[in-house]
């Protein structure tokens, strides 16, 4: 088994990858998103992801990406960290970056036979859908687990500190 590291690969490598083994009939799966602190919502989505095919691709946002989607001080570990975190579940089979605000290049660059989105997306908004449903592939949405919220943790740390700092 490839270390998290070993996962980890660039988009060109990862497209000549996936173009082999799709040849061999292995049905990729395709998600995406910031994975910025990574806690139990994330990896419980990311098994899920991985129970729709055969092998799990996670393309990270860059860390250009996340600015431009939550703001500034975000994200609090850069992509070369969240990449390494990421490939260290055994779920995951390969992790890349992207730096556009949306997937829709790489999913194109990768051809994935199944695309994941989490159930806050509204199937028909779900960018990339087109292309893989019009390539044969699916799409799934997936729920959330309640309770579980990067951007509410990073909100109660930030609390914690202003309370104790005082």
């Amino acid at each position: 088994m490839p270390t998290s590291r070993g996962k980890i690969k660039s988009r060109k490598e990862l497209g000549a990858l996936l173009k082999v083994l799709r040849s061999q009939s292995v049905s990729i799966v395709f998600t995406n998103g910031c994975f910025d602190l990574l806690h139990p919502g994330h990896v419980r989505y990311l098994q899920k992801a991985r129970a729709e095919g055969d092998l799990l691709v996670i393309a990270l946002n860059s860390d250009t990406s996340v600015r431009k989607i939550k703001g500034e001080g975000r994200p609090i570990l850069p992509q070369s960290d969240r990449c390494e975190v990421i490939g260290a579940l055994t779920c995951v089979d390969y992790v890349t970056t992207f730096d556009e605000e949306t997937p829709q290049t790489i999913i194109e660059e990768l051809e994935p036979n199944i695309l994941v989105k989490g159930g806050d997306w509204v199937k028909d908004q779900i960018v990339g859908r087109d292309f893989v449903e019009k390539s044969g592939g699916k799409v799934v949405s997936i729920d959330f687990e309640k309770g579980f919220s990067t951007s509410d943790i990073v909100e109660r740390i930030r609390g914690f500190c202003r309370t104790t700092s005082r």
